[in-house]
């Protein structure tokens, strides 16, 4: 049976289309993905290629933004080549940067207000990663800075580093990050450890270290949460 063209499709049911006259948000995940695709090939149309996308990661959206390229195209789908992994890629990257930029407009008032977008950042990397967020007196994001990353297991995360970088950012408080590639969010010692030590040189400098936040694709855990700070 030949395959019907999306192009055939009534203008309603064609995902660019659709997204002209209804809007994006009325699309599915596998119909904005089929823009982003453009295209198919005799076999599969944007659309299936995008569902057979989907499925290979349980429709959820998290999993496919953690997939690198090459992971992409080891689904093995027919008509997913690497320059359209290498589109999906780049689109996932701008979604997570702009949720980013607008949570760093605000004014950090608990920990649920920077554990989002450190958790849209840093929760499917595979490699652990040590973030410092510098905030002024007004509890705004002046910066964000990668302090260390590259273990599977841990990372180091200099103190000298973390409060010369407050210093030169005038900073007033901070905020510890860092990811456990495991889904574990229980700390460590070595954490609470590192989070005492940079807690206790910090007071010297009359910086506040507010919180230290750990994130994984599962969630999150703020220390001044649970009481540790």
């Amino acid at each position: 049976m030949q395959k019907t063209s999306i192009k055939n499709w009534s203008p309603e049911d064609q995902p660019r289309e659709k997204l002209l006259l209804k809007g994006a948000e009325t699309l599915s995940n596998a119909e904005l993905l089929a823009i982003l695709i453009n295209n198919g090939n005799k076999t599969n149309t944007a659309m299936e290629i995008a569902i057979g996308l989907m499925q290979n990661v349980h429709n959820n959206l998290q999993g496919l933004s953690n997939l690198s390229v090459v992971e992409m195209i080891n689904f093995k789908i027919n008509g997913l080549g690497k320059s359209k992994a290498v589109t999906i890629a780049a689109a996932l990257e701008l979604g997570v940067r702009r949720n980013m930029a607008i949570k760093k407009k605000s004014t950090i008032k608990q920990s649920s207000d920077v554990a989002s977008y450190l958790q849209a950042e840093l929760g499917h990397k595979q490699m652990e990663s040590f973030v410092v967020v510098y905030l002024n007196r007004a509890n705004h994001i002046i910066r964000q800075e990668t302090i260390s990353e590259g273990g599977i297991t841990g990372t180091v995360a200099d103190p000298r580093i973390i409060l010369k970088k407050a210093l030169d950012h005038h900073a007033v408080s901070i905020i510890l990050c860092h990811n456990h590639p495991s889904g574990n969010l229980k700390p460590s010692k070595a954490d609470e450890q590192l989070t005492n030590k940079i807690k206790n040189a910090a007071a010297f400098l009359d910086i506040q270290v507010m919180d230290h936040i750990i994130v994984s694709d599962e969630g999150y855990y703020s220390f001044a949460d649970e009481g540790l700070m």
